[in-house]
């Protein structure tokens, strides 16, 4: 499984990856995420599904990019070439993977900021080669394992709030999904864009890294389920003739 996140607020991008690509006694990582910068160029990928198809896909995907290079002024045509290398991947394996008993699948997040971009932007392609914009109304998507994390997200996020307060929200997001989901795991990639920077940061963190943050969260939800006001809640209470929870 997996899980990435892209945010887009007013002030930027934000794009939030695992690494785990394989649990059990055999566990491996490897990166999600993949950038690419120029002068007034700039893009990140992050991709879901199986990894053989995503090597495949980026591999032919940057190879065509340098050859169309200075081509692009807006980062939906780059999208548009991306999911060009998706339908010519799904032409040449689609049928062999099905015979193993496998499902052609690769999602991808991609974002970032061109030229000819009022703004940054960012797009979910999907594994038919199709592709929509994350736009303002809902400001996240996630691909993957994405039920445990979303609820912090639709409930706090909006496009207007900070990058700091989306990114925030983000690691809340990756927090809940790490704890609920065995194969998603630290470390985390984390992208960064500021709207018009032209310049993708990059950042990884270990689990030792976002453990206080994680414990104050579990502290922090426990204490407001005490302080739920729970007059309501309790009337079923009174019909066993308990006594109220101390914890209630």
């Amino acid at each position: 499984m997996t899980y990435c996140l892209g945010i887009k607020v007013k002030e930027g991008l934000i794009g939030i990856a695992d690494t785990r690509i394989l649990a059990g006694h055999d566990c491996r990582i490897a990166k999600k995420t993949w950038v690419w910068q120029r002068e007034n160029h700039s893009m990140f990928v992050m991709t879901s599904g199986l990894r053989s198809l995503r090597d495949k896909v980026l591999t032919n995907f940057e190879e065509a990019l340098e050859s169309h290079e200075g081509n692009f002024e807006r980062l939906f045509r780059a999208v548009n070439l991306f999911t060009a290398e998706v339908r010519k991947a799904a032409d040449e394996d689609r049928k062999a993977l099905e015979e193993a008993g496998l499902r052609f699948n690769i999602h991808a997040l991609i974002g970032g900021q061109f030229p000819g971009d009022r703004e940054h932007r960012l797009y979910l392609a999907y594994p038919e080669g199709n592709w929509v914009e994350v736009g303002y109304e809902t400001p996240f998507e996630i691909i993957g394992a994405s039920g445990y994390g979303k609820p912090i997200l639709e409930r706090s996020l909006n496009y207007h709030d900070s990058l700091l307060y989306a990114f925030k929200l983000g690691c809340l997001s990756f927090d809940s999904t790490q704890i609920c989901a065995a194969d998603v795991d630290y470390p985390i990639d984390v992208l960064l864009y500021l709207r018009d920077s032209n310049q993708i940061v990059e950042h990884r963190y270990q689990s030792e890294d976002l453990r206080e943050i994680s414990q104050w969260w579990q502290e922090r939800l426990r204490k407001s389920v005490r302080e739920l006001p729970s007059e309501k809640i309790e009337r079923a209470f009174a019909k066993l003739a308990l006594p109220v929870d101390s914890d209630g």
